[in-house]
């Protein structure tokens, strides 16, 4: 066998390697992780092949280092006069025998993970699983990455992108030795079923998460009045709602959405709120822990015309404008603003519409980019990730003990972060397809994250008489017994005896400890409806 390639892995070598358990001599297979047969760049739109063998390829003055060491490939890049759009890997690997393929997403989910056929157009961001019926093989990049990655699996290989741009153009490295990426693989162990194996492979991509201390639970607003709230509206909805709270020391939290701000201030709020110190006094007293949504890249009118983010298609089209995250005044007004919430005395923060303030495209219309090409932030000297994870660790510092849920956020930049993510786009009051195609997808696909990456929030139950109460009533069960985050936005005069009794029943599972739910059928329908639940399966009609 090549050393410089990933093992071939034919079905008769992948069956030896199995049952011979020479694989899991080691926590990691060192076979797994050899030198790549190709690398490219990206210059100037185009793809320049490097030369070069075992750990170094150039082009002029372009390197690619790929270190091996402990459980992963570091790649490194330097290009001290271009600007570097990208850099590929590419290895040769025997991909026929896999018929099914898992990759994640940049953000949230659009209801649109799942196991499918192999496709080269592909993009797999983050991380690709392939299975072949009875085994997997797991390949990825470790969280907090330098770069935004993506595989692709073509008929005789496997590829990774390393996207290296800035704002829509090549980052300017200068002399600076950029970590683009630690790349890490993993095999499915005798008898390990795909989703075990996807979480066990979670647990090395991300080795140090940030989590809750105690299971997180309790309600929010926005699936009932939609932004149309007031400090009257949150404290009948948080009153009513204690009533079905558990007593077991693990108190739940009442989060208020979009609404309570001024339209271009996120310190200061509307008349409809006046005071939120006292707000957040009142759910305490209520018996809750308060909660915030925040916009953190909104800009305020009259803001310094330097600390604004160029214009480009789609992030200007909502009449919001937005602050250029590479300028400094722009993250002292975002940590000012966390530090506000603390000082106001609010425990969690949900933060929202980063990624679609700073690139202008929700995940799923990244298909042919993350953004529109060609664009500059005012510091082109640092990737997108770069620029991201500084916004995020900037956010995290100046929370302090809060917990900070991340929305629209980049996965795989959010964990080791922040204690939550929501991993889906949004589920729905209004209509019971939309919650059934965002909710119960991301969940099936995306609890493997859960208690690896971060506390996996699939999303609100919008408990409202406009969504059938026999399928809501399965989803609040779903996401009661899965461990995961349960939040729920009811509409008061909708709580009839079964609602009351469903929802007391669902916050007291949600408060405690459970195991991680998970979907039996994932590997054959893209919204899962038979689970193991806490030790025993459950099968629900979606």
């Amino acid at each position: 066998m090549h050393r410089r390639n990933f093992v071939k892995l034919s079905a008769a070598a992948f069956a030896a390697a199995m049952y011979s358990r020479l694989t899991y001599a080691a926590p990691f297979a060192p076979a797994l992780i050899n030198q790549p047969d190709e690398v490219w760049a990206q210059l100037n739109d185009q793809w320049t092949k490097l030369t070069g063998s075992g750990a170094l390829f150039t082009y002029r003055d372009v390197r690619v280092e790929v270190r091996s060491g402990g459980d992963a490939q570091s790649v490194y890049v330097s290009s001290p006069a271009a600007d570097l759009q990208a850099v590929r890997l590419k290895w040769k690997y025997d991909t026929a025998s896999y018929t099914k393929v898992l990759g994640d997403h940049w953000e949230r989910t659009y209801g649109d993970l799942g196991w499918k056929a192999p496709d080269p157009a592909t993009k797999n961001p983050w991380y690709v699983l392939l299975n072949d019926g009875k085994d997997t093989a797991c390949f990825g990049v470790k969280t907090g990455a330098a770069s935004i990655c993506w595989w692709a699996v073509t008929a005789d290989g496997l590829e990774v992108t390393l996207d290296t741009r800035s704002g829509g153009s090549g980052v300017k490295l200068g002399q600076r030795k950029l970590h683009a990426a630690d790349v890490v693989t993993m095999l499915s162990k005798n008898g390990e079923t795909a989703y075990a194996a996807h979480t066990r492979f979670c647990r090395m991509m991300c080795p140090r998460p940030r989590l809750p201390k105690k299971p997180v639970y309790g309600i929010n607003d926005w699936y009932v009045v939609y932004g149309k709230n007031s400090f009257e509206t949150i404290k009948d909805q948080t009153t009513l709602m204690a009533e079905f709270m558990p007593d077991n020391g693990n108190r739940p939290f009442s989060v208020i959405d979009d609404g309570w701000q001024q339209p271009d201030d996120f310190a200061i709020a509307n008349d409809k709120f006046k005071d939120m110190h006292k707000m957040g006094e009142v759910i305490k007293g209520l018996g809750m822990r308060p909660g915030l949504w925040t916009r953190p890249l909104i800009a305020r009118n009259g803001d310094h015309p330097g600390m604004i983010a160029p214009k480009i298609k789609g992030r200007n089209e909502r009449r919001a404008t937005i602050l250029d995250p590479t300028i400094p005044e722009t993250i002292e007004r975002v940590q000012n603003n966390m530090k506000v919430y603390q000082q106001w005395g609010y425990e969690m923060v949900k933060h929202d519409y980063s990624t679609y303030d700073i690139f202008g495209r929700w995940g799923f219309q990244m298909t042919d980019g993350m953004t529109v090409p060609g664009w500059k932030f005012n510091d082109q000297s640092e990737t997108n990730a770069e620029i991201i994870g500084h916004l995020y660790r900037s956010i995290r510092e100046s929370a302090g003990s809060m917990y900070i849920i991340g929305c629209n956020t980049l996965s795989h930049l959010s964990a080791g972060l922040f204690e939550l993510n929501r991993t889906g786009d949004d589920t729905s009051g209004k209509e019971w397809d939309r919650t059934r195609k965002m909710g119960v997808n991301t969940l099936g696909f995306r609890l493997p994250h859960h208690n690896t990456f971060y506390a996996a929030d699939g999303d609100c139950v919008g408990l409202t008489k406009d969504v059938p109460w026999e399928k809501n009533k399965q989803w609040l069960q779903l996401l009661a017994e899965s461990g995961s985050p349960l939040f729920v936005s009811a509409q008061l005069d909708f709580l009839g005896a079964d609602q009351r009794a469903a929802l007391k029943q669902a916050f007291a599972h949600a408060a405690r400890v459970q195991p991680t739910g998970e979907p039996l059928d994932w590997m054959t329908s893209q919204w899962p409806a038979k689970w193991k639940l806490n030790k025993r399966v459950v099968t629900f009609n979606w």
